[in-house]
């Protein structure tokens, strides 16, 4: 693991040697809408939400006399340049559909928040393409609020998706989402402060870690290893599975050993050591590497956590046509390979690992990126959960991370 972790940095400085910094860039661009902490947890996990049909919510596209498209995204989850995002500034070149870019989703919950009122009155958010982790997506299109997608108008996306990536349970056809990115988390550390840190047992129990170290405000996240700590399977336990591991969470947020919860704002305390070590995303800390050499990202001995970020165009967006462009051009190998050498997170696409020799060929081989099934043998996913659960669940997360 610390030869991949030297190559991910290595990677990094080649690419960004002519001084492109994409967190420097995107915390004092204009494109960017980020917000922090995690309000609306509980406004999330503690809604009544009105489900939609096809029939209830009906949309109408204007895409052929309206060419422009409204794309809310993560932070730092898009290749920059300068003030530029060569791959969406190429996209509008060739389509002719302007898009508006906001980097606005920092946590699931939090961006449920803003927009589940209107979805659930069948009432339009502003947003043509909103993209939400594995378990949110899979909420949203429960309730009815995504439009289900045309997939002669995604003809990259039927040839060159990842075969599985494919068949999700919450999406079995992939008729409502198209993967953006797909991901690992882990963990990290600032080794200047803490020396070599090797499970997330060890990050939960170490004293010199007390009160230095946050966790992920996104459920599935923390709790599938607080499951792990349990002895129990995140992809199937029950509610006594549930309460142990709630209960250990508690008692280390108790005890004052977690300083906060946290969306991926965690990024800046850990460069500066106000944070010594947290759970984190693969593709964030993969960026940290280059500007900070002390930051190491490892796999857990407990295991490691995957998911997938998905496009979706929710109900009374009047530019599904535009979006199904955007997705469908996003699935051009080379466009895949480009936007994967920035954002470091795993690619989607089949054929983008050959394309990279000509983008970047020091990243044809880092597995963060182009994983094998050996990398991806201890990965889990988190357990599907009808709504009633969920809310449940969330509530019992809530009180304890105190949203």
């Amino acid at each position: 693991m610390e030869a991949l972790l030297r190559l991910g940095r290595a990677t990094g400085r080649g690419r960004r040697a002519a001084g492109i910094d994409r967190r420097t860039f995107v915390r004092g661009a204009s494109l960017s809408a980020m917000a922090l902490g995690v309000p609306g947890l509980l406004a999330a996990c503690g809604t009544d939400a009105q489900t939609q049909t096809a029939d209830s919510c009906q949309s109408t596209d204007s895409s052929s006399s309206q060419p422009v498209l409204n794309f809310a995204n993560w932070p730092e989850y898009i290749d920059v340049d300068g003030n530029r995002m060569p791959t969406l500034e190429d996209f509008q070149k060739t389509s002719g559909i302007a898009v508006t870019y906001n980097a606005e989703i920092n946590d699931n919950n939090e961006f449920f928040g803003k927009v589940k009122d209107q979805l659930g009155a069948c009432e339009p958010t502003g947003r043509d393409i909103i993209t939400m982790t594995d378990w949110m997506a899979a909420r949203m299109i429960g309730f009815g609020w995504i439009q289900k997608l045309d997939k002669t108008k995604l003809p990259n996306v039927e040839a060159n998706l990842n075969d599985s990536l494919r068949s999700p349970s919450w999406d079995k056809n992939r008729d409502y989402s198209v993967p953006w990115q797909t991901g690992l988390t882990g963990i990290a550390y600032n080794a200047k402060y803490t020396g070599e840190i090797s499970s997330f047992e060890e990050l939960m129990t170490r004293p010199d870690l007390k009160g230095k170290i946050s966790l992920l405000s996104e459920l599935p996240d923390t709790m599938g290893f607080m499951l792990l700590l349990e002895g129990a399977d995140p992809e199937n336990f029950d509610s006594e599975d549930w309460d142990g591991a709630i209960d250990r969470l508690q008692g280390y947020v108790g005890s004052g050993h977690v300083r906060k919860f946290t969306g991926n704002n965690y990024i800046r305390d850990l460069n500066a050591g106000n944070l010594v070590a947290c759970e984190a995303w693969s593709g964030d800390v993969i960026a940290m590497q280059y500007d900070n050499p002390d930051i190491k990202w490892v796999v857990p001995e407990e295991g490691l956590a995957i998911w997938s970020d998905n496009m979706m165009v929710p109900n009374k967006s009047s530019h599904k046509a535009n979006a199904e462009a955007l997705m469908n051009y996003y699935y051009e190998p080379e466009v895949a390979a480009t936007l994967s050498a920035w954002v470091n997170y795993i690619c989607p696409v089949q054929g983008a690992q050959e394309a990279m020799q000509k983008v970047d060929p020091s990243l044809v081989d880092n597995p963060l990126i182009f994983p094998d099934e050996e990398f991806l043998s201890g990965a889990f996913t988190f357990m599907g959960l009808d709504d009633a659960v969920r809310q449940g669940y969330d509530k019992d997360f809530a009180r304890v991370i105190g949203a």
